[in-house]
């Protein structure tokens, strides 16, 4: 039995190393970008897996025809926070530029 475990251990950890840089899933429209990773961590003498996001927007620098991008990483637990804020962002813009619309007419 403990042969079949100490395998186990192994493959997994094999497949790990062959993740390794490697996102799970990637997502994109235009100039953005969103990949999902998924990470270990040693916690109380365990290794737990975990999954984390990163999103990326590139753009190219006209001035110096680089390409450039910035990228922020989030965990599970943001995801749904900064929904609500985007959400309540895009809210305020379309709501200005019907009242920006009203005001020009």
């Amino acid at each position: 039995m403990i042969d079949f475990e100490e395998n186990l251990k192994k493959i997994r950890l094999r497949k790990v190393k062959n993740m390794a840089n490697r996102p799970i899933k990637k997502f994109k429209s235009g100039s953005i970008e969103a990949a999902i990773w998924f990470n270990e961590r040693e916690r109380n003498g365990e290794i737990v897996g975990f999954k984390t996001v990163s999103l990326r927007r590139s753009w190219k620098d006209n001035k110096t025809n680089i390409w450039r991008d910035e990228v922020i990483n989030l965990r599970k637990t943001d995801i749904q926070r900064v929904l609500v804020i985007l959400n309540k962002v895009n809210e305020e813009l379309l709501l200005n530029k019907e009242e920006e619309s009203r005001e020009n007419e």
